[in-house]
């Protein structure tokens, strides 16, 4: 599917993200499936089948079944499985198919593609279907590029990802404090420049936009829940200008901070 073109992909109604009643099982049909069926689990327990082999699931569990897999699956009441299950087909011939099983050990930018493709056709988006098939192709190239990770790069991708949300959510945690990247680089023990690029790549936003996005969040906060005045929290955040902590406000959340409060 490497070189498929995404005009190529055909969206096929059924799609959602799920959880699993306590009673719930895929039955193994008579037919074998007629098109892809690309099948995630966010959380919960429970064994998928696949032309005979079993397979203990859990969260970054993903299977792509193909054109002719017969499938089941159960799962544990006391731990419901939640997925997400896109089916879809390709309209030209594919040479190149991710494999039917792996486990994600980094899952936060698939879970936003997957979550970005299901949320398009919950209501009528415009263009969905051209983003849709956009998106089924990046997913497909994440798959791929996942398959072809050796063990010890995988493992070394993983811990990495651990590092960059742990700086992350120290960000979040202590949102006045000056936040230089360098800073943050060292607590990392990696060089600026690729720690910038590494936590763009694994959080989706570059490292100043995410400090400012969290002192954002921290001062909505103060200023509806903390009866903290503006000029209180521009000076609780880290601000000496008001008028630039007031400007930067507006531009991330579309109102003054005087109107949030």
């Amino acid at each position: 599917m490497l070189h498929a073109s995404p005009a190529s992909f055909v969206i096929l109604p059924s799609l959602a993200k799920i959880v699993c009643e306590p009673g719930w099982k895929w039955q193994k049909r008579e037919k074998p499936l007629q098109n892809y069926d690309l099948f995630y689990v966010w959380s919960g327990e429970g064994t998928v089948v696949r032309g005979g082999e079993a397979f203990q699931v859990g969260k970054g569990s993903c299977f792509l079944f193909r054109p002719g897999d017969h499938t089941s699956a159960t799962h544990n009441p006391q731990k419901p499985l939640v997925i997400t299950y896109i089916h879809f087909d390709v309209a030209e011939e594919v040479t190149e198919i991710p494999e039917p099983y792996r486990v994600l050990g980094e899952t936060v930018e698939f879970e936003h593609m997957l979550a970005r493709y299901v949320r398009l056709f919950l209501v009528k988006t415009f263009a969905a279907e051209e983003e849709g098939r956009l998106i089924l192709k990046q997913l497909m190239i994440h798959l791929l590029r996942e398959d072809r990770m050796e063990p010890v790069e995988r493992s070394v991708s993983n811990q990495l990802a651990e590092v960059i949300h742990e700086i992350a959510n120290y960000v979040s945690q202590h949102p006045g404090l000056a936040h230089r990247v360098e800073d943050l680089a060292a607590r990392a023990g990696l060089s600026p420049r690729y720690f910038s690029i590494k936590f763009k790549e694994i959080t989706g936003s570059s490292v100043q936009s995410y400090i400012i996005r969290s002192r954002i969040e921290r001062a909505q906060h103060l200023l509806l829940y903390a009866g903290m005045n503006v000029t209180e929290v521009a000076d609780a955040l880290g601000y000496r200008d008001i008028f630039f902590f007031s400007r930067q406000f507006k531009q991330y959340t579309g109102k003054s901070p005087s109107e949030i409060r």
